[in-house]
């Protein structure tokens, strides 16, 4: 008998970008991305992104979670996501299937491939029966996410905002929460039309700014996110060559917390319902997708 699990997780904005000291910051957006997994007497494990993309993160999150319970069950996985993953066999009787969908932007800064991992995990859980502490979970999709080739850091810290919720900041080394905390705010992203994979960041140019990321990262231990962000935003844009046009309309009508969204092309901002009103039409004339969210506070769950 085939047994299905579904499960969500949201996407995530910046704070501080990991890849230049390997410690990060980010808060959960409330965009999900759902993913479904059956488990099935197949040997393989097959996915499926709606949308189309490489499914070799959603197939390894399977795996390793099976491998974790030792299942005797294989599983199919469906995503509804733009999110890259891939395929492969699962070493056991029986396999599974994965799909998934996502109103999460793909390669552009706004954790999809968190997204798609942390649901994809939750999601295999479901189907099995099983649970694990969330923390757990996130470290399955972060170990996924390195065998998939799909991060540089391992992206602990967004992964915890999208499993999570609220504000976190991580050791993403040590793979260690040092802080998480909620907030309610608002929530305007400007995804340009380009892409730009994770995987292919000047690794060299962002941690050349690694001392002055330091110092935005002790302002988001202390609590101060708007201020943190919109250092690392200055930062990351100066290293990675990203205009910062945006940021700069966003400060000039008041905004306090405006970054580029981890290796970008995406930006983040946060504020109040009246200030993104004046800064959304600027910039939906910059060209690109201008969406309006807000803080998601609950992170991951299993869709009952």
């Amino acid at each position: 008998m085939e047994q299905t699990g579904r499960a969500y997780a949201c996407g995530a904005g910046t704070i501080i970008n990991a890849i230049a000291t390997w410690k990060g910051a980010a808060f959960g957006i409330d965009l999900r991305t759902e993913a479904e997994v059956t488990l099935t007497d197949d040997r393989k494990i097959t996915g499926h992104i709606d949308g189309g993309g490489d499914t070799s993160l959603i197939e390894r999150c399977v795996e390793l979670t099976l491998s974790r319970f030792g299942s005797e069950h294989g599983a199919h996985v469906s995503t509804k996501s733009q999110v890259p993953s891939a395929s492969g066999l699962f070493g056991s009787e029986h396999g599974a299937h994965v799909s998934t969908k996502s109103q999460v932007p793909s390669a552009s800064g706004l954790k999809s491939s968190s997204a798609a991992a942390n649901a994809t995990v939750l999601a295999t859980l479901e189907a099995l029966g099983e649970t694990m502490e969330r923390l757990d979970a996130v470290k399955l999709g972060v170990q996924a996410a390195l065998d998939a080739g799909v991060t540089i850091t391992g992206a602990f810290d967004d992964a915890c905002a999208s499993m999570l919720g609220g504000f976190v900041v991580t050791d993403n080394k040590e793979k260690q929460l040092i802080s998480r905390s909620e907030r309610d705010s608002e929530v305007l992203i400007l995804a340009p039309f380009e892409k730009a994979l994770s995987s292919r960041t000047n690794v060299a140019h962002s941690r050349l700014v690694a001392p002055w990321v330091e110092m935005a990262f002790g302002e988001a231990l202390g609590g101060n996110y708007e201020k943190a962000m919109t250092l690392n935003g200055f930062l990351y844009c100066a290293a990675l060559g990203f205009s910062t046009k945006p940021m700069m309309a966003a400060l000039e009508l008041g905004i306090e917390g405006v970054s580029l969204s981890g290796t970008g092309p995406a930006y983040t901002a946060l504020g109040s319902a009246d200030l993104l009103d004046k800064l959304e039409p600027v910039w939906q004339g910059m060209g690109g997708k201008v969406i309006r969210t807000k803080v998601n506070n609950t992170g991951g769950k299993p869709c009952r």
